[in-house]
């Protein structure tokens, strides 16, 4: 599976972005991560091909949406009223397995990551 993001850009604060990552092979599971500078991978948001089940981050929920077309193999990240603490180079990773969603946040349970897209958000 191949995982290709896209959608980043610098925006102020309060703006909105949205993240795209287009898989070219099947996934049941998938993730975004971001990691800000000098900083660990941080678990963002996931959702499952099947059901559409997703969980969040807590510094992110309530602002940040995940969805996912299965026709166009491509899960999306919608990102609203970002903060300058949201500057990081976002991930999209897949799992070819099924995990339960709140579960499958460790960066060790997906098997193919994307290339990161970077998201600078200014005060």
């Amino acid at each position: 599976v191949q995982l290709q993001a896209s959608g980043g850009g610098l925006v102020q604060a309060g703006d909105s972005l949205r993240l795209s990552c287009a898989a070219s092979g099947r996934w049941s599971t998938m993730s975004w991560f971001r990691q800000g500078l000098g900083k660990e991978h941080e678990f963002v948001a996931n959702i499952r091909r099947q059901d559409g089940s997703s969980s969040y981050a807590r510094s992110v929920r309530g602002r940040y949406i995940i969805s996912r077309d299965n026709a166009r193999n491509t899960v999306f990240l919608q990102m609203n009223n970002l903060k300058p603490e949201d500057t990081a180079v976002y991930f999209c990773a897949a799992s070819a397995k099924t995990w339960p969603i709140v579960s499958a946040r460790g960066r060790d349970m997906y098997e193919y990551w994307g290339q990161g897209t970077q998201v600078t958000v200014s005060s």
